[in-house]
C-alpha cells in the first residue's frame, strides 16, 4: 500500500518541470518539512519503498536522504530507519521561514456581503448548555441507555446499502414511523414519500428556499422571528419582509400587498419567540391568500410536542387538504440536538423533485442512525420520552413562572406566552438593555438570548430575555435565577435605575 507521502510527493512531482529529478524532490520534501505536512517525529518510507511508488532511480532517493540528514531536516535512527526531526523551529526559525516568498494573496481576502450578514447573524453565545439557554432539552434525562442499545442492534449486521449514501429522502423505516407518529400526533395529512429526512431544520430551509426560489424572491417573516430562517435566506439571494405580530400570531397584510412573497414563514402552534398561537381564522386566511398568491407557507412546529395545558394545537398543514403548506420538523427538542435529524413534509407535487435535489446537494447518509431512531419510535420509546419530559418541563415552567411572578412581579412576563414550550420570555423595561445585561449574565455563567435580537426592524424591537427552563432541573432553577436578578439590579445601577424594582424577598 503507497504511503500517504508517497501520495504527497506523486502529487507535487506531477506539475511539468525542466528541473533535475533529485532538485524537485529536495525541494518538496523540504517544503513539505517546514509547513508540517509532514510532521516532526513521522517516519519516512524507506529509500526503496520511495523509489518504487515514485517511479524514480532509488540512488535519487538515497542522495536527498543523505542531504536532509545533512542539514537537520532528518534523523536516522538505526533498525527503525529515517524520521522527520522533532527540532524544526531550532534548525530553521522563524526569521529564516519568513524570507521566503510565498505571495500570499489570499490572506488580505475579504468576506463576501453575504458571509459578512452570516457572520453577523451567528449565535453569540459560544456554549449551548446551561441555565437558561434557551431551545434546549434536558440532554441528560434522556434514556441513552436504550437508544445505545438500538443502536448496536443496526450496527450488528448491516446491509451494504445501509452504509452507504441516503437515497429517496431518507430510511423509508423512519418516514413509515413519522408519517404514522405525525398523522396521530400533529393532524399532518401525508404518506412517507412526501417526507425528507434532514440533518436540521436548516437543511430543510436551505433546501426548499434553493429549490423552490430565486435571487430578489420576497419571503414574509414573522417580527420577531426565527434568526436561522433570516440568514439562510439571505444566503440565497432571498430578501425579507418582516410582518408583525399580536395575540393572534401572524398580522396577514391584504391580497394586494406589494411585493407578492415566495415564501411565508410561520411557527403557528407556538410563535419564536414570543409563544402565541395563531387563531383559527388567520390560518384560514393564510391558506386562501397563498393559494390566491402562488405563495408557499413554511411551517415550523419547532417545539409542538410540549404544551402543558389545554387541547393540542394542530398543524397547520393538516387544516385544508393539499394545502399549499411545507411542514417542517425535529428531533432536536424531543430527543437532542446533537442528534441532527428533522423531517420535511412536502406537498406530493414536489417530493420527487426535491428528494432528487436533497441526494444531489447534501449527499446524506446516516441510515444506520435513522434505524435506531425509527425502531425508538416503533417500540414506543420515543412517546414514552416526550410524555416523561412534558411532566418534568410543566413543573420547571410552573417554577420559573412563580419566581418570576414573586421576584420581579406578573408585569414581567410577556402576555402573549402560551402554556407550551421550552423557554419563557421576560419583558424588560425600555430603559435596560436586554444585549448589556445577555453580555452581565454570560459572565456570570447564565446563558440567555436578548429579545431584541429577534426582531427584524430595529424600531419595533422590545427589550425582553428568553429563559430556557427545559435544560435545569428544579434544584438548579432558584439559585441560578437569583444569579440573574443580581444581574438585573446591576444593568440597572448602571445606568437604568427608576426603570423597575427587584424586592428582596426570599423565593
Amino acid at each position: 500500500m503507497r504511503s500517504f507521502i508517497s501520495d504527497l510527493l506523486l502529487q507535487q512531482l506531477a506539475e511539468p518541470s525542466s528541473e533535475a529529478m533529485y532538485k524537485r524532490l529536495y525541494r518538496h520534501l523540504t517544503a513539505s518539512i517546514r509547513s508540517a505536512r509532514i510532521a516532526p517525529g513521522q517516519r519516512l518510507p524507506s529509500s526503496r519503498e520511495l523509489a518504487e511508488e515514485l517511479g524514480i532511480a532509488r540512488n535519487t532517493v538515497v542522495s536527498v536522504y543523505h542531504q536532509l540528514l545533512c542539514e537537520g531536516f532528518t534523523e536516522s535512527r538505526v533498525g527503525n530507519g529515517t524520521f522527520v526531526s522533532e527540532q524544526q523551529q531550532d534548525v530553521y526559525p522563524a526569521s529564516v521561514l519568513e524570507q521566503t516568498d510565498y505571495r500570499p494573496g489570499w490572506l488580505s481576502a475579504q468576506l463576501s456581503e453575504r458571509g459578512n450578514r452570516i457572520v453577523e447573524e451567528a449565535p453569540a453565545s459560544p456554549s449551548e448548555w446551561g441555565a437558561f439557554m434557551p431551545g434546549v432539552p434536558d440532554v441528560e434525562q434522556f434514556p441513552h441507555a436504550t437508544f445505545s442499545r438500538l443502536l448496536r442492534q443496526a450496527w450488528r449486521a448491516p446491509m451494504p446499502e445501509m452504509l452507504s449514501y441516503s437515497q429517496g429522502g431518507g430510511l423509508k423505516w423512519l418516514r413509515e414511523e413519522l408519517a404514522a407518529y405525525l398523522g396521530i400526533a400533529r393532524s399532518v395529512q401525508c404518506d412517507p414519500d412526501q417526507i425528507i429526512i434532514t440533518e436540521g431544520v436548516h437543511q430543510a430551509i436551505d433546501l426548499v428556499t434553493r429549490m423552490l426560489g430565486s435571487p430578489q424572491d420576497v419571503a414574509w417573516v414573522e417580527d420577531p422571528g426565527y434568526w436561522g430562517a433570516r440568514t439562510i435566506l439571505a444566503a440565497n439571494g432571498i430578501s425579507t419582509v418582516p410582518i408583525p405580530v399580536d395575540a393572534h400570531g401572524m398580522c396577514i397584510p391584504p391580497a394586494a400587498s406589494e411585493p407578492t412573497p415566495k415564501f411565508i414563514f410561520v411557527t403557528p402552534s407556538h410563535q419564536y419567540p414570543l409563544g402565541m398561537v395563531m387563531s383559527l381564522d388567520r390560518r384560514r386566511r393564510l391558506i386562501r391568500l397563498a393559494r390566491h398568491q402562488g405563495s408557499w407557507i413554511i411551517e415550523d412546529d419547532y417545539d409542538s410536542e410540549f404544551r402543558f395545558g389545554g387541547l393540542p394545537v394542530p398543524a397547520l398543514q393538516g387544516l385544508e387538504p393539499n394545502a399549499p403548506v411545507i411542514y417542517m420538523g425535529t428531533f432536536s427538542k424531543t430527543m437532542y440536538p446533537g442528534l441532527r435529524l428533522s423531517y420535511v413534509v412536502l406537498p406530493k407535487v414536489l417530493a420527487s423533485a426535491l428528494k432528487a435535489a436533497h441526494t444531489t446537494l447534501y449527499r446524506e447518509g446516516r441510515l444506520l442512525t435513522q434505524a435506531a431512531v425509527a425502531a425508538f419510535i416503533s417500540e414506543g420509546h420515543y412517546t414514552s420520552h416526550i410524555l416523561r419530559m412534558r411532566k418534568a418541563y410543566a413543573g420547571r415552567r410552573r417554577m420559573l413562572v412563580s419566581l418570576i411572578e414573586r421576584r420581579l412581579g406578573p408585569g414581567w412576563l410577556t402576555p402573549e406566552a402560551d402554556n407550551a414550550g421550552l423557554h419563557l420570555v421576560v419583558s424588560l423595561p425600555e430603559t435596560l438593555p436586554d444585549t448589556r445585561l445577555v453580555e452581565l449574565a454570560r459572565s456570570r455563567g447564565i446563558l440567555t438570548r436578548s429579545l431584541s435580537r429577534y426582531y427584524h426592524q430595529a424600531g419595533a424591537a422590545r427589550q425582553g430575555l428568553l429563559l430556557g427552563y427545559a435544560c435545569v432541573p428544579e434544584h438548579q432553577i432558584i439559585q441560578q435565577f437569583e444569579v440573574l436578578l443580581d444581574c438585573i439590579a446591576q444593568v440597572m445601577q448602571d445606568g437604568a435605575s427608576g426603570a423597575g424594582r427587584v424586592t428582596s424577598a426570599s423565593p
